[in-house]
């Protein structure tokens, strides 16, 4: 039998407890499904700068380069905004991210019908909503050189300063996250929107050329389209539906991707996953995580919704343990226990339903998955 080797990474405020979740969502599926992990546990964010003096130890690098997949639970709070930049808590997710070369960052979104009323948009809009945005994470603007704040003496500046960005793509770089969504597609709906600014910028023009070279020469039974950014993100809040997977470069991945997290209705139903490239046994190195943030507000109160961090896994089954039918079944639990009106406070609106804890979501959750198996 193959043990699925995972480190989980807790980190700050509610990360712990929505992580103590998905432990007994992992406790369910060994002893139920006959599915085997070799789980490890250790320091990120503001915990590990407690102990370490860093947000990650280089032995904890070392372990998430070794294993099969990272579960990451959330970083950073009010103890730590006056740190050195150097050693912030969100250093040691950017750590994590650029050592692991996770290029390729997945956010699904997502609506359960139970939650339709919960989205900024109508719901007829949303209901049935599955949507995939596959977003390039190690390069573009964020990365490029030149960049930084310096002085400017030209007079029409009024003798003031210029900030400087560069937004820098390579072929390899576009080729590699547009295969990335390509394959995923092909697991889904069969569809890639690739989105840019080929209309204004030069980096644009190469990224919608490197795209259709991938199409036409490894996926051309995919449907692609393409469409500029800006549009792309009109026709997420007026038509969300007509997308499947959407391929974008760092800067637009990370806007349109927050825009369609509230088509969702709340954070805390959110997962995601950064991909990278295959390692010696055939896995990508990869790191799964939900969006919300520490939350230290709600700390230790029970509060806080563990869906997405159980969603993540769901992503871990899939993505990197080839689990596909074992996703399948907690996505429908975690559908299950919404339809039944089982809600953390996030959840909770004008319709009402049965008010829970943190655990108690995370029992429910393993109760529907005990029922649908």
């Amino acid at each position: 039998m193959t043990t699925y080797s995972l480190l989980i990474l807790p980190g700050d405020g509610i990360g712990p407890e929505v992580m103590a979740e998905v432990r007994k969502v992992i406790s369910w599926f060994e002893t139920s499904r006959g599915l085997k992990f070799d789980v490890s546990e250790d320091l990120v964010g503001g915990a590990a700068y407690d102990v370490h003096g860093k947000p990650l130890s280089d032995a904890t690098m070392a372990k998430a380069q070794s294993v099969d997949a990272v579960l990451l639970g959330a970083v950073g709070g009010p103890k730590y905004d006056n740190l050195d930049f150097s050693v912030k808590p969100e250093r040691g997710l950017l750590r994590l991210r650029k050592e692991m070369d996770l290029f390729a960052n997945l956010r699904p979104a997502q609506c359960f019908d139970a939650l339709a009323d919960f989205s900024s948009l109508k719901p007829e809009v949303v209901a049935g909503l599955d949507i995939l945005i596959v977003r390039e994470l190690t390069s573009g603007i964020y990365f490029g050189q030149p960049r930084g704040i310096q002085d400017d003496n030209d007079p029409a500046n009024e003798g003031g300063r210029v900030g400087i960005n560069t937004q820098r793509y390579t072929s390899g770089e576009i080729r590699r996250v547009a295969r990335s969504a390509f394959e995923l597609a092909r697991k889904r709906g069969n569809r890639v929107c690739s989105m840019e600014k080929a209309n204004v910028m030069e980096s644009g023009i190469l990224w919608r050329e490197e795209v259709e070279w991938v199409h036409k020469n490894e996926f051309s039974d995919v449907e692609l389209s393409h469409m500029y950014a800006d549009n792309g993100a009109m026709q997420l809040v007026r038509n969300p539906r007509q997308f499947d997977v959407i391929v974008t470069d760092n800067l637009f991945g990370d806007i349109l991707s927050d825009a369609a997290a509230m088509l969702t209705g709340s954070l805390g139903m959110l997962p995601s996953a950064s991909l990278g490239a295959p390692m010696e046994n055939g896995r990508p190195k990869a790191m799964y995580e939900p969006v919300h943030g520490s939350a230290p507000d709600i700390a230790g109160q029970g509060k806080a919704n563990p869906i997405a961090c159980i969603l993540s896994f769901a992503m871990a089954l899939r993505y990197s343990y080839d689990e596909g039918a074992n996703a399948d079944l907690l996505e429908k639990a975690v559908e299950k226990v919404l339809a039944d009106g089982v809600r953390t406070g996030d959840l909770l609106g004008p319709q009402g339903g049965t008010a829970v804890s943190t655990a108690e979501m995370g029992d429910k959750i393993v109760q529907a998955l005990g029922a649908l198996a």
